[in-house]
Formats: C-alpha cells, structure tokens, sequence
C-alpha cells in the first residue's frame, strides 16, 4: 500500500515538473535605431578634374610628290621654319629628259602652226585675185574660183588644229615644269620640326606615303598654337558653350595655372567611351607647352536649375535598384534615384524626393522598405 502510494507520489511530480518547463515566445524585433538628414535643394556649381592631352594644332608628315634622290636637306629635328621656307631638294634626271622633250614638241608644234597660217595667208591671197578676175566674164574659169575657196577654208582648219596642238605641248611642257617644281620641297606652315627619317643619298618617291610602314622624309609641328582635347563624360557636357574659359595644369610646371577659351565642341557623344570630344584654343608662342603632354583640366559643371543633394553615405542599391530610404511616419521607405555629380560629399540625386525630406543618413538595404525605424537624431547637411 505504502509503494503505491509512493509511486503516484512520484509521478504527480514528474508532471508538475513537465508543466511548469514551456519555452517563452521570442521576443518581437526591435526598431532600428537610424540618424536622418534632410535633402537639400541647391544649384550646382562644382569643378572637376580631367585628364586631357596637347597635341598641335597643325601637323603633317612631308613626302616629295615626285620619285627621287634627295639631294640635300636642310633641317633636321627640332629646326624651327617658316611658311614658305626650302626645307630640301630633290634630283630627278628623267625629269630633264621629259623637259626636253616637251620643249622640242612645243617648238615643232609652233612651226607647224607658221607653216599653216603663211599656206593659209598665200591661199587667201590667190583666192581674192581670182574673185577680182573673175567679175571680167571669161578670164577665171568658174571651177577655178570654187577650188581656190575650198583651199582657204581647208587651210582654216588646219590652222585650227595646229593652233591645238600647239595648246596641247604648251600644256606638257608646263605639266613637266610643275613637276620640277615639286623637287624643291618647302614648309607648308610655320613651326618645328620633330622628325626627320631620310638623308641625302635616299630615294623617296610619291608611292612612299602608300605603302604600309613607309616614313616621311620629315615631320613639321605648329607649337605656337595647340589644341587642348578633353573628352567630357556624358553627365557633365549639358551647360558647357564655346568661347567658355577653363583652367589646366601641366606636371611639367608644378603649381602653375594655364587658360584656354573652349574653341570646338563635337556635339556628338562616343558610344564606346561615353565621352563628348571637346577643344581648347591654347595659345604657346612662349613655347612652354609641348605637344603631346598629359594635363588635369579643372572642369566647370553647372546647373541652370536647382536640383536635390543627400550625402553620399544616403545612397544604397542592389541588384535592381539605386536608392535612398525615406522615413515617414517612423516607417522606412525606399525611393528609388538617379545619381548626378558628387559636390563636397554630397551626391546629387533624381527621383520622387522634395527638399526637406528626411533620409537616412547611413542607408542600407538591411532597413527593409516598410520597417518601422526609431530616429535618433535629425540633422542637416
């Protein structure tokens, strides 16, 4: 009796014990504590740096247009010319064989030319005493007169051709003088020279420039005036105008600021780079600037109507969004935008956004669009 007792004993116990160990519930997450910012409307105004290159306003690669020996030349790299200047001579022998020919068909042609017009003069004369004679009836036969006027009128026409042909050798002997002239080769503009491949000795001819790999005799430059390219990404090209001062430096002068007016600008954006190609006149009669020369050009971008900045710690995205989180209501809420231009650490931004909205600061996409959020501190940037 005692056992049974014990035994109902012990299992009461075991389900007090069973009873009293329910697990507790979890306790319900706790709202984000965030800092908030307002967005703030202003117009931009900002610069940027850009890499951007000199390269001369002008530059060509000199070939002779005729094939032959140079015979001399004159400068060499880093010589300075003039417009006009004789940069170096050619020879060409077959050029003077070609003259001379041209000169003895021009001269023959003249002759034939004073042959035919003396023929056509003597013919004329016969046919005007005929004409005279024959107004006595029965001195001139009639088939006299009509061959006499054919004669003159065939005598006209060969007048004419010799006075052809006589244009033509003319035209000959001074294509062949044209050509002597382009052995004698001079500077197109006025600049420097900066490469030089050939010497006296070499043959060069008008084919060089054609064939791959072929060199120019030389190279000539214009240093006084350059062309500053900058190609300008697509967000920055939209209030830029021709005429427009902008400011670069050069490492080749360390602390020192140049100017140049925008000159040209492509209005056409590449498509493989995204980049507007844009030019500064650069004037460099100091010679200071080489061509070629990478620079940092201080870039001016402008708005003409205010638009909405946050901090750029505002911003967040995923994979399918851009975005800044809004709070409402104790409530987060994600706004999609698009980003313009950073300014002083803040980042420019389009979207459903009006200037006070309250952002978050420190955006991430762990507050999840919809959760409630507790606001530390509001503060303006």
């Amino acid at each position: 009796m005692r056992l049974t007792c014990f035994a109902l004993a012990f299992m009461v116990g075991i389900t007090g014990c069973s009873g009293g160990d329910k697990t507790a519930p979890p306790p319900a997450p706790s709202a984000p504590v965030v800092e908030t910012v307002g967005v703030v409307s202003r117009q931009l105004d900002v610069k940027v740096s850009l890499p951007a290159q000199l390269i001369p306003y002008e530059s060509v690669d000199i070939y002779p247009r005729v094939t032959g020996f140079l015979d001399s030349i004159r400068v060499d790299v880093g010589s300075r010319v003039r417009k006009g200047e004789e940069l170096m001579r050619l020879s060409a022998p077959e050029l003077v064989a070609q003259r001379s020919q041209a000169d003895a068909a021009m001269h023959a042609a003249e002759s034939q030319l004073a042959s035919a017009q003396a023929k056509a003069t003597s013919d004329q004369g016969t046919y005007a005493h005929l004409a005279a004679a024959a107004k006595t009836p029965g001195v001139v036969a009639a088939n006299d007169l009509m061959v006499a006027e054919q004669t003159v009128a065939a005598d006209k026409g060969t007048v004419s051709a010799a006075e052809h042909n006589v244009s033509a050798a003319r035209d000959s002997l001074r294509s062949v003088s044209q050509m002597e002239s382009y052995l004698t080769i001079t500077a197109p503009f006025s600049g420097v020279v900066t490469m030089r491949n050939l010497h006296p000795g070499a043959l060069t001819g008008p084919a060089a420039g054609e064939q791959a790999g072929a060199q120019p005799i030389v190279r000539i430059v214009d240093t006084n005036r350059l062309r500053l390219v900058v190609p300008i990404p697509e967000a920055e090209v939209g209030h830029m105008k021709e005429g427009q001062a902008v400011s670069f430096t050069v490492p080749a002068y360390p602390g020192e600021t140049f100017h140049a007016p925008i000159a040209r600008i492509a209005h056409d954006v590449d498509l493989n780079t995204r980049t507007m190609h844009v030019e500064l006149d650069v004037q460099n009669t100091d010679g200071k600037l080489a061509p070629g020369s990478f620079v940092t050009v201080v870039w001016p971008v402008q708005r003409t109507n205010p638009t909405l900045f946050v901090p750029s710690t505002a911003i967040a995205g995923d994979q399918q969004h851009t975005f800044v989180i809004r709070v409402r209501d104790g409530k987060a809420e994600w706004v999609d935008v698009q980003t313009g231009q950073a300014a002083n650490g803040d980042m420019e931004v389009f979207g459903d956004l009006h200037s006070g909205d309250q952002v978050i600061r420190t955006a991430s996409d762990s507050i999840r669009n919809g959760q409630a959020v507790n606001i530390r501190a509001a503060k303006q940037s």
